[in-house]
């Protein structure tokens, strides 16, 4: 179980570190403004934030989830 969840870790990880990859300009050149708005009020922050702690939650919810169904799997044997 602990596997799993550490290899699950390691995966967000790695995906996370491959980010700034993604967050190159379209085809045509042109920058993405929403995003560049974003940075200059400093509202970039606000949203890395709230998108680490919705996939935090969904990490502990799934890890709570896989204990709680471990232990009614040893309970059934």
């Amino acid at each position: 179980m602990y596997k799993r969840i550490r290899t699950l870790i390691l995966l967000l990880i790695c995906q996370a570190l491959s980010m700034p990859l993604w967050a190159q300009a379209d085809t045509t050149g042109k920058p993405v403004e929403m995003a560049d708005k974003f940075r200059a009020d400093g509202k970039i922050y606000v949203v890395v934030a709230v998108v680490v702690v919705i996939l935090l939650g969904l990490i502990l919810y799934v890890a709570r989830l896989d204990k709680k169904i471990s232990r009614f799997e040893k309970e059934l044997k």
